[in-house]
């Protein structure tokens, strides 16, 4: 039997005391609603002797608490191995809680349980609301998670039958974008909120969700322990409340906030806080209720301020481009020259807004040169400069540079780094049809992906393509892929959903609801991006029939609903070069992406996430039936 010391157990309870009362016998809130506990049957080939046993789980217990309380962590492991019989223990806290307050009295009610698993348990643990705390004789569970071992608890009243269909679906939905988002949060801990729509027979309601991963797993592992759980949680609706945990994982939603608003940046990163004056609990109970709100209020404070400009400005305000460096003026003489007079053999391509030719400066430097069609107007012509201004510092290795520009009269013009192996159409269905191995082609996926997370997320100003295609994803030295053509670009101001403007892209690329309602958000571009991917699998064209009468995503759609979707892959490509499982994997990603609802397809980081995960979709997103805007 496992052998508890009698002087452990009291001095963890007067913790939990202290914990929960201040001086005024006011109750904390360290979220210690139990929703699991495990404990693992007594393998002798594990523990020989299980008193030292029990003598070093103590001790990684108190070794745990010292980290947690003098360094601030809401993460945190422990090993000892005296007497050849070792323990490890890991626990995690709830990254919204208080460091010094509830993640040390919610880690002082998890000790006190974990000393109850049944005799001869040389391993366990146990799950609360706010923390996770667990123990072995191995610490080969610190890199593991084992989503075999898994619990579900459904709490709260059910939603009404005329309601249940709008909060089913908006939890779903919050919980999918929680399930890709985690894994690269810093910390794995993500949380997030969401309005469920509002009918006739109902007031608004809001979801919040949460969801962590312990810190010593794999991106991969995060996502696929964070998958268990999404299933799991799927019996609870429509439950209010639902709570699943996955060894290494957990996941929360509720229409009761259970976390500060402050804590939800639209799935951003949690930020770690606590109070770093607190050296103790006893000392931490007696700060008072004025102290406690300035305290507050300083938090609040530190986490609003901004960590960069803002990312999104209404069209036309110069103010936020006004300290960002500006592009190269070049000479219109200087672009003639370099052009051979914008001659037809310097020619690179045309499209619907300017021609592009291949210069070469005087210092021999070759670039593309893109003369602007634009509708002229005195607003135009005020913008230009600050869209330029800010196009120029966009920089990331997926996207192409801009080196200069040029305004003479009504003639725009855009000075860009040159890619002598133009663009990914030529490979896909041109001369160099067939030239792209399996791996160049994921390369391409991905990186194509990288740059529009990077426009759509990173970049401080969200800027939208609007035009994403074969034609202007460019290849550089390496084939790696370069987006082109910011002349569509726009900024989509952050406290609008969509922009009503008027139509730029290309039919078979476009949207539907960008194409028919002149709706315009992110999520137009994921559909575009999706198509290149499906275009990209299969070597054919989106907005050709093909010989059986039909345009490339019905085509995927139909194959897909079969589950036959392999079929769609290029014959060009050898067989034995790629695993037919991951091929399919990416086809179901193209799908996600070009589904006809806007609000289903997943975000450029999460497409991230999707294309560099070892698992299959099967379990995790399921594509709904897309719409074809076609030619």
């Amino acid at each position: 039997m496992l052998q508890r010391p009698n002087n452990l157990l009291p001095l963890f309870t007067f913790f939990i005391f202290l914990s929960f009362w201040d001086l005024n016998g006011v109750v904390s809130d360290p979220q210690t609603n139990l929703v699991s506990r495990f404990c693992n049957p007594y393998d002798g080939l594990l523990v020989s002797n299980i008193s030292i046993f029990d003598e070093n789980l103590n001790a990684t217990l108190r070794d745990i608490r010292k980290q947690i309380t003098e360094q601030n962590k809401h993460f945190a492991t422990a090993q000892e191995a005296n007497g050849g019989n070792p323990a490890a223990t890991l626990f995690q806290c709830r990254n919204y809680l208080s460091v010094a307050d509830d993640c040390v009295a919610c880690f002082d009610v998890a000790a006190v349980r974990i000393h109850s698993c049944a005799a001869g348990s040389p391993g366990g643990f146990v799950v609360y609301d706010g923390c996770f705390l667990r123990y072995d004789a191995s610490n080969a569970f610190f890199g593991e998670t084992t989503p075999s071992i898994n619990s579900v608890r459904c709490d709260g009243n059910q939603t009404a039958d005329g309601e249940a269909t709008a909060f089913d679906s908006t939890a779903q939905q919050v919980l999918t974008n929680l399930q890709t988002r985690t894994p690269t949060a810093t910390g794995f801990s993500a949380a997030t909120k969401m309005q469920v729509p509002a009918n006739n027979n109902n007031n608004a309601q809001t979801i919040y969700a949460f969801a962590q991963c312990i810190e010593t797993i794999t991106q991969n592992q995060c996502l696929s322990c964070l998958n268990a759980a999404y299933r799991n949680l799927q019996t609870c609706f429509p439950n209010s409340d639902g709570k699943a945990f996955a060894n290494g994982c957990f996941m929360r939603y509720s229409t009761t906030s259970f976390f500060p608003d402050n804590q939800t940046f639209h799935i951003v990163p949690l930020i770690k806080h606590g109070s770093n004056n607190k050296k103790g609990t006893i000392k931490g109970v007696i700060v008072g209720g004025v102290a406690f709100v300035l305290i507050l209020l300083a938090l609040l404070a530190w986490i609003k301020r901004p960590k960069r400009p803002e990312r999104s400005v209404p069209r036309g305000d110069l103010s936020a481009v006004s300290k960002l460096k500006g592009p190269i003026n070049f000479t219109y003489s200087e672009l003639k020259f370099a052009t051979k007079n914008f001659s037809a053999e310097n020619k690179l391509g045309e499209g619907g807004f300017g021609a592009v030719y291949k210069g070469t400066l005087k210092n021999g430097n070759i670039v593309a040169v893109k003369k602007l069609t634009l509708r002229q107007s005195k607003k135009v012509e005020e913008e230009f400069e600050s869209e330029v201004k800010l196009i120029n510092n966009v920089h990331h290795r997926n996207l192409i540079r801009l080196l200069g520009c040029c305004s003479k009269g009504n003639e725009r013009i855009l000075i860009y780094e040159y890619m002598k192996n133009t663009s990914l159409d030529k490979f896909l269905f041109g001369k160099n049809r067939g030239s792209l191995s399996w791996k160049q082609r994921y390369d391409i996926i991905l990186g194509t992906a990288r740059g529009l997370a990077y426009l759509h997320e990173e970049f401080h100003v969200r800027i939208i393509h609007r035009d994403i295609k074969t034609n202007n994803i460019l290849l550089d030295d390496d084939l790696q892929p370069r987006i082109a053509d910011f002349g569509l670009a726009r900024l989509l101001p952050e406290e609008k959903t969509h922009l009503s403007t008027k139509f730029a892209g290309t039919l078979g690329y476009t949207a539907p609801e960008y194409a028919i309602h002149g709706q315009l958000s992110e999520k137009a571009d994921i559909y575009s991006y999706g198509v290149v991917v499906l275009e990209v699998m299969s070597g054919e064209r989106s907005n050709e029939l093909n010989f059986e009468g039909e345009f490339l995503i019905r085509k995927a759609w139909k194959l897909y609903e079969r589950g036959i979707h392999i079929e769609l892959v290029d014959d060009t490509l050898d067989p034995n070069d790629y695993n037919a499982e991951e091929v399919k994997k990416i086809i179901e990603i193209g799908l996600l992406c070009t589904q006809a609802s806007a609000e289903l397809r997943p975000s450029m980081s999460e497409v991230i996430v999707l294309l560099q995960g070892n698992d299959l979709l099967e379990n995790m997103m399921k594509p709904t039936m897309p719409i074809l805007i076609e030619t």
